[in-house]
C-alpha cells in the first residue's frame, strides 16, 4: 500500500461540519458547558456537549534548581479519588492575566521559588474531541526561594526528583499527569535547549 497522500495536511481546510447554534447550559469561572447543534452532509444534523475554557490557556511550569532538581506538587485529586505527583500549575484568575504571569505565580504559590529566566517551550490542546482547553508549558531556571504564606503546608507536599527520577515515574506509571509527562520527558530528553537567549524575564 501506498503512503503518499493526495494533498498536504492543512489544519484550517474547510470544515465538514456546520455549526447551527450554540447555547451555555452551564457557567463556571474556569469553564462553560455549552450544547452545540451541527449539520453535517455524510451524517445529518447532530448535537455535542462542549466544554469551554475561559480566561485563556492553562499553564503549567517545570523548574530546575541549580543542584539539578525538579520541584513536584503532591495533590489530592477528587474526579480520579488519588494523589498525584503534578508540575505547578493553573488558570488565570482575572481577565487579562498572561500565561507568563500565571506561571510565575503558580511557581511561587505551589513550590516556593521565583524563576531568573521563564521560556514557553511547548502548547498543547488537552482533549479536542470535548474540549476547547489549551495548556502553555513553561520551563523556570535560575531558582530562588520565596517566602510563601503557609510554608508549612508548601513544604509538606513539594516533592524534589532528579530529571532521571521523575522520567522513571512517568515509565512505572507513578506520574500519570499529562502535563507533567510532557514537561519531564522535555527536559529529560533535551536539556541542554531549555536554556538560552530566548529566555523572558
Amino acid at each position: 500500500m501506498s503512503k503518499a497522500t493526495y494533498r498536504r495536511f492543512d489544519p484550517w481546510r474547510a470544515a465538514p461540519v456546520t455549526e447551527e447554534s450554540r447555547e451555555t447550559i452551564l457557567s463556571g469561572h474556569y469553564f462553560d458547558i455549552d450544547r452545540t447543534s451541527f449539520d453535517s452532509r455524510d451524517i445529518g444534523h447532530f448535537e455535542r456537549l462542549i466544554l469551554h475554557k475561559n480566561n485563556g490557556d492553562s499553564v503549567g511550569v517545570i523548574g530546575l534548581t541549580d543542584d539539578g532538581l525538579i520541584p513536584l506538587i503532591e495533590q489530592y485529586r477528587i474526579p480520579v479519588h488519588r494523589w498525584t505527583l503534578e508540575i505547578p500549575a493553573g488558570h488565570a484568575i482575572k481577565q487579562g492575566e498572561r500565561p507568563l504571569d500565571v506561571a510565575k505565580r503558580k511557581l511561587a504559590e505551589e513550590v516556593g521559588y521565583e524563576a531568573e529566566h521563564l521560556a514557553q517551550f511547548c502548547r498543547f490542546i488537552n482533549t479536542p474531541s470535548y474540549s476547547t482547553q489549551y495548556t502553555a508549558l513553561f520551563f523556570a531556571s535560575g531558582l530562588k526561594a520565596v517566602h510563601a504564606g503557609n510554608d508549612d503546608a508548601l513544604m509538606s507536599s513539594v516533592r524534589y526528583f532528579t530529571p532521571e527520577e521523575a522520567f522513571h515515574m512517568v515509565k512505572n506509571g507513578t506520574i500519570l499527569d499529562a502535563k507533567s509527562i510532557i514537561a519531564i520527558q522535555r527536559v529529560y530528553f533535551a536539556p541542554n535547549h531549555m536554556v538560552g537567549d530566548e529566555h523572558l524575564s
